[in-house]
């Protein structure tokens, strides 16, 4: 049999064997490009529209090239891919087929984050799309690429680590000095002044005023927010609805009152740009007298005491009625809510009766009441105050300075903090030993537990002093708006009057007798007896 001679050719090109695919047929590569800019300043858009310009030319005007777009993203920082609205679409654009290769001015410009870098890059590579880096002259799917890439990319991110730690250095070291700013276009009540300090808008600060005022009126945080959208007031944010979180952050900011608490929160990751609220992490910054006050402190303390006052209760802080959580069953303690009878009736109405009435092993038997009920009585307690007015304005007013004295809760303040701080610097002092020099680690951890917790109760103390004098100068706050509403009312109230029932009612007590005792914010209590009647026996 004779040998088969076998033949070897050379393949200078697989064209040479197969026929031209539609992908090589196709000369032109589409083409586009991304760019950003990491600041809204004029300097920095300029930048960013000579970007767009040039990368819009220069891909137009390549015949080999298709022009498929330029991808923007303004004033938002590259350390992290997942905000940029821009460079998402492109991405997705590109893995859906519709690029072939990505322009863009540097590594830095793409991304400052390595992993993000390397993971869009390489996702890329998959589907054969090449991005090629301007500055450091780099194409993707070049062999060296990548190496490159990797390098380029850990410099980025170490430059972008280093302006972060500069940045949050000058930030902290101007509240050190005292020098703080504010958000002014989402803060109520003020704009930035000539000498670069807050300065009052009057407009605004009316409004500030009102928040406060209805707080301390017993309006709770859920009615001051539907007050506000009813009277079509806009929000710090410009939008035409009030949140109850809106409200209480303009209840609770020390910046209403003149002063500055800096560093409330702080940034824990330079790459994510992750916030978390500063619980002695880093270091806070407290100034007094910072600038022009629109709430004066003492009307700032009382709505702080009377937040922790009724903080314990939820629908004491978000109730949407003048009577939720001021009416009191005697049999259980339990606050009265408002009931719907015959609610798909003519005869619809709203009663008062005991939210655990039939929660426990025995149900309470105290009554049931209308709003005009609670309304009538309120009248009767008010007018007995004022019969005996004189004798009320003589009490209040000898109240008022020994409220007004808190030199020996201030006494022990200051006592609580200086042990406080010796203990800290005690502890201190124990954890800089351990790396100093080798100890027993057991031991070592036993003693800084105990420390720990030394430090822990002396808080708790300095906590307890500082309620202390905040529920004191909130009683002596309430017990003087009390007095003037005494002051200024006349000899006898004719009609319900919702204002002086937040401002005067504490709370009121409902027994099984249909006895109504309201007690009044100074102490005083007045009892009032409700005639007794069928409908409001109902269960």
């Amino acid at each position: 049999m004779p040998t088969q001679t076998r033949t070897v050719r050379k393949i200078e090109s697989v064209s040479a064997l197969t026929p031209l695919s539609n992908e090589a047929v196709r000369q032109k590569r589409r083409v586009a490009a991304y760019a950003r800019v990491s600041t809204d300043s004029d300097e920095q858009l300029s930048s960013y529209a000579a970007q767009v310009d040039f990368y819009t030319q220069h891909i137009r005007s390549n015949p080999e090239w298709e022009f498929v777009d330029v991808y923007t993203d303004e004033g938002i920082s590259g350390t992290n891919t997942k905000k940029r609205d821009g460079f998402n679409r492109m991405i997705a654009d590109a893995m859906e087929g519709k690029i072939d290769l990505i322009l863009t001015k540097s590594i830095s410009r793409f991304a400052r984050n390595t992993v993000d870098t390397l993971t869009t890059v390489r996702k890329l590579k998959e589907k054969k799309i090449e991005v090629y880096f301007e500055k450091e002259n780099i194409y993707t799917l070049d062999a060296k690429g990548e190496v490159m890439i990797t390098i380029m990319s850990s410099l980025a991110q170490e430059e972008s680590r280093s302006i972060s730690e500069n940045v949050t250095w000058g930030i902290r070291k101007s509240m050190a000095d005292g020098k703080f700013s504010l958000a002014y276009k989402y803060f109520l009540g003020y704009e930035k002044g000539e000498d670069g300090l807050p300065r009052i808008v009057e407009e605004e600060a009316r409004i500030v005023r009102k928040i406060y005022s209805l707080f301390l009126e017993s309006y709770t945080v859920r009615m001051i927010a539907d007050y506000l959208t009813k009277q079509g007031i806009p929000t710090p944010r410009g939008k035409k609805k009030w949140c109850v979180s809106t409200v209480m952050s303009i209840l609770t900011n020390e910046k209403y009152k003149g002063d500055a608490l800096l560093q409330k929160t702080y940034t824990v990751d330079f790459l994510t740009k992750s916030v978390k609220k500063n619980q002695g992490e880093v270091p806070q910054y407290y100034i007094e007298n910072s600038h022009p006050a629109i709430i004066d402190p003492e009307t700032f303390e009382l709505v702080q005491n009377e937040i922790e006052r009724r903080r314990p209760n939820r629908h004491k802080l978000y109730r949407n009625s003048l009577f939720t959580a001021k009416i009191i069953c005697s049999d259980c303690g339990g606050f009265y809510g408002r009931k719907v009878w015959h609610s798909n009736s003519k005869h619809k109405k709203y009663i008062w009766r005991c939210n655990e009435k039939y929660e426990g092993d025995e149900i309470c038997n105290t009554p049931n009441l209308t709003e005009p009920e609670i309304e009538s009585a309120f009248v009767t307690a008010f007018n007995e105050v004022l019969g005996e007015k004189e004798k009320y304005i003589q009490r209040f007013t000898e109240l008022l300075p020994l409220l007004a004295d808190t030199s020996e809760l201030e006494k022990k303040l200051a006592r609580a903090n200086e042990q406080h701080s010796s203990l800290m610097a005690k502890l201190r002092s124990y954890m800089d030993e351990n790396t100093r020099q080798v100890q027993d680690q057991t031991e070592y951890n036993r003693r800084f537990s105990q420390m720990d917790a030394e430090c822990e109760v002396a808080e708790k103390q300095i906590k307890s002093i500082q309620k202390k004098i905040l529920e004191q100068s909130g009683r002596k706050e309430q017990i003087k708006r009390c007095l003037e509403q005494i002051q200024k009312s006349g000899e006898i109230l004719t009609a319900f009057d919702g204002g002086l029932w937040n401002s005067m009612v504490e709370t009121v007590t409902v027994d099984r007798e249909k006895v109504l005792t309201f007690r009044f914010r100074d102490g005083s209590e007045v009892a009032v007896e409700l005639p007794k009647s069928k409908n409001t026996l109902e269960s």
